[in-house]
């Protein structure tokens, strides 16, 4: 039997971060950045911002958290600037309301270089140590116990703990306790959780082998190359010129199902050995043999891992099988057929929370100045966790200062309807950001993520003053350049009409400005030029702005109407302190959901599952009387 360690005091700070993953770094990186002296406490240095699933940063719906974390002053989107080894712009055949970056990365040197940024941030300090114990003091304080017998006093907490609480990985018959790739897993800290009244629950993941690079006959698969021109995730980067490398895609086949079909017996899924949910958009290779039976292929993508490593990652390959199923299973594919797997493929099981415990700045209802951001709060993805760690670790400094909690509401940002369908739908599966998911996509571009966000994180002071001078330049430049198009007016020349025809839009019959033509599908800013002389020399990100803001304008209109109604229930506000069950007329149910989650208006009342419309009339006008009195 291990003695324990005795307990010593190490440090009192403002805040201390559980975890330094995708969340972990972006909370600590900010709570330090607004003054606060912090600590990140680690199971690992070599863990910091580690992939242990894809190597990629954005992709639909993605893309546009990455660049309103950048907008409000994280990390993220400039961290994969500088490590990706291809680019790509999603979704150009549709909308600009979906159009999405995504990028593959250098994983170790996205690692590396995330480190570096947190090595070298004043006010924090990385200590490598597993959390095993958190104490809630008499005076509102917290310590966090570590198995090194190291203590440490904080006025607040984030919990960034990811997929490591009570890890366990499943290969076939094989589990065993792990945390992610093959790190240790954090075994005690959910009975303390647990201690404190937080309801915890399981959910699993899982990730594909890794294969080695020269095992693959590249001949075989179809080359998916970057973008020749690579927009940058960051607004602070001016340019990007890499040499990318290719990704490839490549198919399943009638032998893999069959091998996946014989072996389902010894899937831990279909056994019944695992019981928690994995995440329904991202389900394991027996999931989709099974429910799409009548596909005779399955798509799947091969990525690079890195520069300086031979690991190839098979997307769309996650399973639990045995290893000796998945050998076969691997080489059935197109161009797999000599495949050497070097890690092999795995579920993972881990403990989290059930996020309607939170409030909307991502404080725990129940206790003040303890905050839970990323996959510990059911979601999934670097991206989504990246966006809850940067509001958790704002508003733990906001919560330390005595001000105003940053809270994104759902027409302001994808983080704000991230967070909104956490805290008030709540999650019985990983949460994934979709575009589907924005009522007002359209309002909440990609393109436009600094317009929405930068004075926001300017007014809490994490956006720097170079960054905000930068937002105002491009901001002005986007309006002049508006004006100026509307002032331009075009005749119906007999030269006009020739370049009209000759991109194969219709001739003028009367003067219209500049503004009205570019409405038309047919034209755009650039095949435009020979009609406007004295058209500025302005970067591409201005261009295709101003462009979509033509183009779109009737709709936008509408959307922004439509926010107008939405932000009507949203400014109606209910006191924290109510009492439901002193709500006549009230149906049980929604006494119940309405008291569990606390909403802070009766916009997000009227989102929570099993609260009516009428519930909600009869909110109203209890909440005419509460305010009178």
């Amino acid at each position: 039997m291990e003695d324990r360690v005795r307990d010593f005091l190490a440090e009192s700070v403002d805040v201390v971060v559980i975890g330094a993953g995708h969340a972990g770094c972006e909370a600590s990186l900010a709570a330090a950045r607004l003054g606060m002296k912090t600590i990140v406490l680690t199971m690992s240095l070599d863990a910091i911002a580690m992939m242990p699933c894809n190597p990629n940063i954005g992709g639909t719906a993605k893309g546009h958290l990455v660049r309103e974390i950048d907008a409000l002053g994280g990390e993220m989107a400039l961290n994969i600037d500088k490590t990706m080894i291809q680019c790509k712009m999603l979704n150009r055949s549709k909308g600009p309301a979906v159009h999405s970056l995504r990028a593959q990365a250098d994983k170790r040197r996205y690692h590396a270089e995330m480190k570096k940024v947190l090595e070298n941030q004043k006010g924090l300090e990385i200590i490598q140590s597993e959390v095993t114990r958190l104490e809630l003091k008499e005076d509102g304080s917290f310590n966090i116990y570590t198995k090194l017998g190291a203590y440490y006093k904080a006025k607040a907490v984030i919990v960034t703990t990811g997929t490591y609480l009570k890890g366990r990985v499943y290969i076939g018959e094989l589990n065993y306790s792990s945390g992610p790739d093959g790190l240790a897993p954090a075994n005690e800290l959910s009975e303390s959780l647990m201690d404190l009244g937080i309801h915890m629950r399981k959910f699993k993941t899982g990730t594909p082998a890794r294969i080695h690079s020269d095992s693959i006959d590249y001949e075989k698969m179809e080359i998916q190359s970057g973008d020749k021109e690579i927009i940058p995730f960051s607004f602070m980067t001016d340019e990007i010129n890499i040499d990318q490398v290719p990704c490839y895609i490549t198919y399943t086949t009638e032998d893999t199902h069959e091998i996946i079909r014989k072996n389902l017996d010894r899937s831990p899924l279909y056994e019944g050995v695992i019981k928690s949910v994995g995440p329904r958009y991202c389900p394991s290779i027996e999931d989709k043999v099974v429910k799409f039976s009548d596909k005779e292929r399955h798509q799947l993508f091969v990525e690079p891992e890195g520069l300086d490593t031979k690991e190839m990652y098979i997307q769309g390959m996650s399973s639990s099988l045995p290893y000796e199923v998945q050998i076969p299973m691997y080489k059935s594919m197109i161009g797999l057929e000599n495949a050497q797997i070097m890690r092999p493929a795995y579920a993972i099981e881990y403990d989290c929370i059930d996020p309607t415990q939170l409030k909307s700045n991502l404080e725990l209802i129940s206790i003040k100045n303890l905050f839970f951001a990323g996959q510990v709060n059911g979601s999934s993805g670097y991206e989504e966790a990246a966006a809850q760690g940067l509001i958790a670790g704002i508003n733990s400094a906001m919560s330390l200062k005595n001000r105003e909690p940053l809270v994104l509401d759902r027409s302001e940002a994808y983080i704000g309807v991230l967070i909104d369908d956490l805290i008030t739908k709540g999650t019985n599966e990983p949460y994934r950001m979709m575009t589907s998911r924005a009522e007002y996509r359209l309002l909440l571009r990609q393109d436009n993520a600094d317009e929405r966000l930068t004075e926001k994180g300017y007014a809490t002071g994490l956006v720097t003053e170079e960054r905000y001078q930068r937002f105002e330049n491009k901001k002005q430049k986007i309006e002049n350049e508006i004006e100026r198009i509307k002032s331009i007016k075009i005749t119906p020349k007999a030269e006009v009409n020739e370049i009209l025809e000759k991109i194969g839009s219709t001739p003028l019959k009367m003067p219209t400005s500049l503004y009205e033509l570019l409405k038309r599908v047919e034209l755009n800013y650039d095949n435009t030029a020979s009609l406007d002389e004295e058209r500025p020399q302005l970067k591409k990100e201005i261009k295709d702005y101003v462009e979509t803001v033509i183009k779109y304008e009737g709709y936008i209109s509408k959307q922004i109407k439509q926010v107008e109604q939405f932000k009507k229930l949203e400014n109606k506000r209910i006191p924290r302190d109510i009492d439901y069950n002193q709500v006549g007329s009230l149906r049980l149910e929604a006494r119940q959901k309405l008291n569990k989650i606390r909403p802070d208006s009766l916009g997000q009342a009227s989102r929570i599952s099993g609260v009516s419309p009428s519930d909600i009339n009869v909110l109203m006008i209890y909440l005419m009387t509460y305010n009178n009195n």
